[in-house]
């Protein structure tokens, strides 16, 4: 007879099993966001630095540093060859002969920030300086001036609109623009081949006045000092409020004490020779003003905006023909100005204002100083950086009695050259690391 086994108090008894709606997993620990390695710089310090370095010339961030570089290079060479060439006097000359390609090459900068070209702001220059010419010998010098600058605005305003409403190419709009503006020119000067600048003209002051007092250029210097001081102080106060890569004070105070040697030495050789010139002064009035335009304001925004990416800019809702027509009208109006210096250096309007390598020297300047021919990207300080080197380059073949313009084509050509594959690397640099 078999019998089943009962159970007793021994035999375990097996848990409930829980339903799967009472199964609860732990938590997750919470995502540690990752610290951007440029906000570690501070605490790392030499050594952060360093890396830090290295990884801008890895991701293709390279800046102003290959300008910089180049103007130090260009400095010793002529030094070397000529013994002379850091003197008070070349110092004046750069200077003083860069100020009007150079206020012609801000706008250019502005027009290569949407990835555009303007062929005509040499053509735009000449026919500035000759209408202004024309009418200085009848009517007051103040209202001859504006008469010259509004007619490189209205030009500047046609060309953009034919490329902004037709859909006209910039390239060709601006190259009949070289041509016709050129003949126009031509035209406005009548039989005249020359017209000499009126005594008591402002623009004859624009490359001849000189502030003599020792006071004017040191005052100069420590405003400069002084504003770049505040300004990456303040820049650096936001970021770091707003958790982005900030430089350190330390970092601040190392830039500005460098930009201040730079500066007070520059105000030493001025002072050495007549002054502070006052084409240098409007010269960095009108790149403050610009740069002021293009980093802190809406309307600087939207230009860099169509730039990058002009559907992308129109579904963000930007007015992408006004942003055209306008970047060309300030390319115009700066072209006017920069002709008026070219007519004070040249002693008065003529017939090739604005003419033979004008146009060259503005596009390469812009270019060399650092802003992209692909757009989006650039700062008007490039015009001054750039102008700077292309001028120091003149100087030290003129004291080399290397005055051919074959060899300053060649040479110019090189540099421009260097300068556009630095940005081509640099960019195809810099998509390579975002897709890694």
């Amino acid at each position: 007879m078999s019998t089943t086994p009962k159970a007793t108090d021994q035999t375990p008894v097996p848990e409930p099993r829980p339903s799967e709606d009472a199964v609860t997993e732990a938590p997750a620990p919470a995502a540690v966001p990752a610290v951007d390695p440029r906000l570690l710089v501070r605490e790392q310090g030499f050594k952060g630095y360093v890396d830090e370095f290295k990884r801008k010339i890895r991701s293709g961030e390279i800046g102003s540093l290959p300008v910089v570089v180049g103007l130090l290079v260009i400095g010793i060479v002529f030094q070397a060859l000529t013994g002379n060439f850091i003197t008070s006097y070349n110092l004046d000359q750069i200077t003083l002969y860069a100020a009007g390609p150079g206020i012609m090459a801000v706008g250019i900068v502005f027009v290569l920030l949407l990835g555009e070209i303007d062929l005509a702001v040499g053509s735009v220059a000449g026919l500035a300086g000759s209408v202004w010419g024309v009418f200085a010998t009848d009517m007051p010098d103040s209202l001859a001036i504006l008469l010259g600058i509004l007619s490189g605005t209205l030009l500047g305003a046609f060309h953009g609109l034919v490329f902004a409403k037709i859909g006209v190419p910039a390239f060709v709009v601006t190259l009949a623009g070289f041509l016709g503006w050129a003949g126009l020119q031509t035209w406005v000067m009548g039989e005249r081949s020359t017209i000499p600048t009126p005594i008591g003209s402002f623009v004859g002051d624009l490359t001849k006045y000189y502030f003599s007092d020792v006071a004017a250029a040191y005052g100069l210097a420590v405003v400069v000092i002084a504003a770049f001081y505040l300004a990456q102080l303040r820049d650096s106060g936001r970021r770091r409020a707003a958790e982005l890569p900030h430089r350190p004070h330390s970092e601040i105070l190392l830039r500005t004490g460098v930009l201040a040697v730079l500066v007070l030495v520059a105000a030493y050789g001025f002072n050495q020779e007549k002054g502070l010139p006052l084409s240098l002064v409007i010269f960095l009035a009108i790149l403050l003003v610009t740069d002021f335009v293009l980093r802190r304001t809406t309307y600087g925004r939207q230009v860099f905006a169509v730039g990058g990416g002009i559907e992308a800019a129109r579904r963000a809702g930007i007015n992408v023909a006004w942003i055209r027509i306008s970047v060309f009208m300030i390319s115009g109006t700066l072209g006017a100005i920069g002709g008026l210096f070219l007519a004070s250096a040249t002693g008065g309007a003529d017939r090739s204002l604005g003419g033979g390598n004008q146009l060259m020297m503005c596009i390469a300047a812009a270019v060399i100083g650092g802003t992209s021919l692909f757009g989006g990207r650039g700062k008007v300080w490039s015009a001054l950086l750039g102008i700077l080197v292309l001028q120091s380059i003149v100087q030290g073949l003129n004291q080399l009695n290397l005055e051919s313009n074959a060899i300053q084509y060649m040479i110019t050509g090189a540099v421009l050259l260097i300068a556009v594959i630095i940005d081509s690397v640099s960019r195809k640099t810099q998509k390579s690391a975002g897709r890694a």
